[in-house]
């Protein structure tokens, strides 16, 4: 069923019913499972979420379903705004944040901590250090189980909700030019975004220093689409062509601290750089931040992340509501 019987018209999307089934019961481990029809559906499902959220604060449709969010790492923005997604459209949720505090510190493996939180619950948000601890997770489940970041491999929902205020910031994603700068090696959140980004018209810049670089796997598959890219170490080399640039922190948690000492100012995007990106594009980060963007650029108009955050809880509420049935 539609979200309050409603059609949100956005190019017919939520009229594909092949896309809309496909989500019922559906673990979301990578963005590999995505297509544009998919995303489609699923983007036209959350600007009617955000419209909901304008209008009336909240909705019913999950009353009596029950998420876990179980985070074996720290969380602040995918945490709370799965909580929060879930919370308005009226479900309910076990918040495990300090998995020290659980049965895993007694030594219970993953497969027994998801067979036991889905006697409890409806759907489970996993995020976990280890690469491939979602795919394990969802063997042993019965329940839909959605990766909120497995180490260094993927954060699909980061990446749905970046591409969508991309769509939503400049009007589409085909021919644009899109930088990610920072910790291209470690951040899940590029492997994602990069990987869905290759279902479009795009041309790619990685700019990293040399120990940070994109891993070669990625730009092979990304090659392998026929994607354009290039990689650079400075930002001033191309940040006048970009259409978007998407920043990333460098991770201190997984570097040693000498390579982290080394790396840690590489960056900085600042009033005085921003003067060479067009006057229409945008800036984005998954947050934290440390110092790669500085406060002061925050009131410039083209500084989208607190715009990204918002549309990642109505694109949270729609996957939710898609995979719940809800859709």
């Amino acid at each position: 069923m539609l979200v309050n019987g409603r059609n949100c018209g956005r190019r017919g999307a939520l009229s594909n019913t092949a896309a809309q089934q496909y989500f019922v019961g559906q673990d979301i481990l990578s963005v590999r499972q995505f297509d544009r029809e998919r995303l489609e559906y699923l983007f036209a499902l959350a600007e009617e979420m955000r419209t909901i959220v304008k209008r009336e604060g909240s909705s019913s449709i999950l009353r009596g379903r029950v998420l876990a969010c179980l985070f074996y790492e720290p969380s602040t923005r995918t945490s709370s705004s799965f909580v929060a997604a879930m919370s308005r459209l009226g479900g309910s949720v076990i918040p495990i944040n300090e998995v020290r505090y659980s049965s895993v510190t007694k030594g219970e493996s993953l497969p027994d901590t998801v067979r036991t939180l889905e006697c409890y619950s409806d759907v489970i948000v996993l995020r976990h250090p280890e690469v491939g601890s979602a795919q394990i997770a969802a063997q042993a489940a019965r329940k839909p189980v959605i990766n909120a970041g497995d180490g260094i491999g993927e954060h699909p929902t980061q990446a749905l909700l970046d591409i969508f205020t991309i769509e939503e910031e400049l009007g589409g994603i085909d021919g644009m030019t899109i930088g990610m700068a920072g910790d291209l090696k470690f951040g899940r959140t590029v492997h994602s975004l990069a990987r869905l980004l290759s279902l479009f018209d795009v041309k790619l810049r990685f700019v990293a220093p040399q120990s940070l670089r994109i891993p070669p796997e990625l730009i092979e598959e990304v090659a392998s689409k026929g994607i354009p890219y290039l990689e650079a170490e400075s930002l001033q080399d191309v940040i006048s062509e970009l259409d978007v640039l998407y920043v990333t922190r460098v991770q201190k948690e997984r570097l040693d601290l000498s390579l982290y000492e080394q790396v840690k100012d590489f960056y900085s995007v600042t009033p005085e750089s921003m003067q060479q990106a067009k006057r229409r594009m945008v800036v984005m980060h998954p947050l934290p931040r440390v110092g790669e963007i500085q406060q002061s650029v925050d009131s410039d108009p083209r500084a989208a992340y607190f715009r990204q955050m918002e549309n990642g809880m109505y694109v949270r509420m729609a996957l939710l509501a898609a995979v719940l049935g809800k859709g």
